[in-house]
């Protein structure tokens, strides 16, 4: 839900840099509150206007600091590259009139964001409905099927392996976390993630996506295309974050996430198990954009 209290992240004390980037960057350039956000790949994106760049702070922060110069975002938020410029401008509306208020009222990111889109102006939320929309998406999730895990915590809102420490069983969890911490923690926008799932969760997804649990449901592929990525104003679903897509549908099926299509995706989660939704998000987070 959040990073413990008392465990602040590790600060570097010199330049840092990132692997594949000729840029580095002081530690102060890191921060949330530095003039500008840090972007190691200056070259995969066009320009960020200033809504996304830079933001407004401290009434509103740059976009590309949670979701990054590229659009990829990351586990506790989401990615928006690629996504119709009317989907994003709805879900800034959605969390403006709090009706994206998440299922964990305590949860920092969510809070975040409903406190972002209440300050930001139409202009703002343009700029960045434009921006975003104009990305290519990609994912950088590989989806494991497995019966234990690695002993993890819980640090700067993302899980991290615990080196040395025995593994454990995975339940019906997903557990996913980045790679290299240190590349997350830097927010390098091509920080590549491992989303460990239950064995069988992929086929079992796939089935449901394809015919929507025979009646329990209706079949992913109706709304969001036959490769699931997306159609007209209908998001895309495919390599998105297993973590985000199984908290959508939990959300959708507590009623806390309404409204606009929202609404239509209602009876659509409402006799769906968290085991389906374990298996659906990871069937789709495999599936590459």
């Amino acid at each position: 839900m959040n990073p413990p209290p008392g465990a602040p992240a590790e600060r570097a004390t010199g330049p840092v840099r990132v692997p594949g980037s000729t840029v580095a960057l002081d530690p102060d350039q890191l921060s949330i509150t530095a003039p500008c956000v840090p972007d190691w790949h200056p070259e995969e994106h066009p320009a960020m206007p200033d809504a996304v760049g830079k933001g407004r702070p401290p009434a509103v922060y740059a976009c590309a600091y949670c979701h990054l110069p590229n659009g990829a975002g990351r586990p506790e938020n989401t990615s928006l590259a690629g996504l119709p410029e009317n989907y994003i401008r709805a879900q800034m509306a959605a969390f403006k009139g709090h009706r994206r208020p998440g299922s964990e009222p305590k949860r920092g990111p969510q809070n975040n964001m409903v406190a972002l889109a209440t300050a930001a102006t139409d202009a703002e939320i343009d700029q960045a409905a434009k921006y975003f929309s104009s990305l290519r998406p990609a994912s950088f999730v590989r989806v494991v099927e497995t019966d234990w895990v690695p002993a993890f915590r819980v640090a700067a809102w993302t899980l991290t392996m615990v080196r040395g420490a025995a593994t454990e069983p995975i339940g019906s969890r997903i557990v996913e976390m980045p790679l290299d911490f240190g590349r997350f923690e830097h927010r390098d926008s091509r920080t590549r993630y491992i989303a460990y799932v239950p064995h069988g969760s992929i086929t079992v997804g796939a089935e449901l996506a394809a015919t929507g649990a025979h009646g329990r449901s209706v079949a992913c592929m109706t709304c969001h295309g036959v490769n699931f990525e997306g159609v007209g104003d209908v998001p895309r679903l495919a390599g998105r974050s297993p973590s985000y897509l199984f908290r959508q549908l939990f959300d959708i099926r507590a009623g806390n996430r309404s409204g606009g299509a929202a609404d239509l995706m209602k009876p659509v989660v409402a006799n769906l198990t968290d085991e389906d939704m374990v298996a659906l998000s990871a069937f789709l987070a495999s599936r590459a954009p």
